[in-house]
């Protein structure tokens, strides 16, 4: 695969932006599968493959649809967990988020988006580093940027990026190229609320499914913080 192709999932996207080239780090590395997980139920919104239903108490239930698993392997292990029996987001996030970092990663590697380099530190601790293989996180940075520094949303897929970036919590940490302000902040809530303007016309993923998706995050992350 080269840097011509240009689809990849959510949440190798979500894993690509997280990506900090400067420090060789993943912004928000302790909660990072709140994060994928919620990237993950995205993707699968996006393909009309789960949907939220109304359902007793706070929230609802996420249920699968179709009749068949999807192709693929990251999708077909969320959509075949709620499958089962409909669940509640964070049930799911917790569940298969953290599965997916090692596996996200390889496959960034073998698209060609970061070259993985390991090595030994003092000739005998193994090591591995990370660095950028192609333009596409500054192409992806770009329009999440755009979204939240100066309301310009694209498409259903940046608005979705910048809503899983605010709902992490990490936004401060792409002060260098996402400069943070009130205004940034704001826009993101926005995000997290589905509030994407004429963008969101198009988009196959409901406001609902959106908003319960970046708090489903939001709150796992903020649980976690105070453990």
């Amino acid at each position: 695969m080269t840097d011509t192709d240009d689809y990849r999932s959510l949440v190798e996207d979500v894993l690509l932006l997280l990506f900090q080239p400067d420090s060789n780090s993943i912004a928000g590395e302790n909660t990072l599968f709140y994060v994928l997980g919620g990237a993950l139920l995205a993707d699968l919104a996006l393909e009309q493959r789960v949907e939220l239903r109304p359902a007793s108490g706070v929230g609802g239930r996420i249920h699968a649809l179709g009749s068949a698993a999807p192709d693929d392997e990251f999708q077909r292990s969320m959509w075949s967990y709620v499958n089962t029996k409909p669940r509640r987001a964070q049930a799911v996030l917790a569940a298969i988020g953290p599965t997916l970092r090692e596996p996200v990663l390889e496959r960034l590697v073998e698209s060609g988006d970061l070259v993985r380099r390991r090595s030994k530190a003092l000739g005998f601790i193994p090591t591995t580093t990370y660095s950028l293989g192609n333009e596409r996180r500054s192409r992806l940075l770009a329009g999440v940027r755009a979204a939240l520094v100066d309301g310009a949303v694209s498409d259903a897929r940046t608005a979705l990026l910048g809503a899983l970036l605010s709902a992490s919590g990490t936004l401060p940490q792409f002060h260098r190229e996402i400069p943070w302000s009130g205004d940034v902040y704001l826009r993101g809530k926005k995000l997290e609320r589905g509030d994407w303007g004429a963008a969101a016309a198009s988009a196959a993923v409901s406001r609902t499914m959106v908003a319960m998706i970046a708090g489903s995050v939001a709150t796992t992350i903020v649980i976690a913080h105070k453990d």
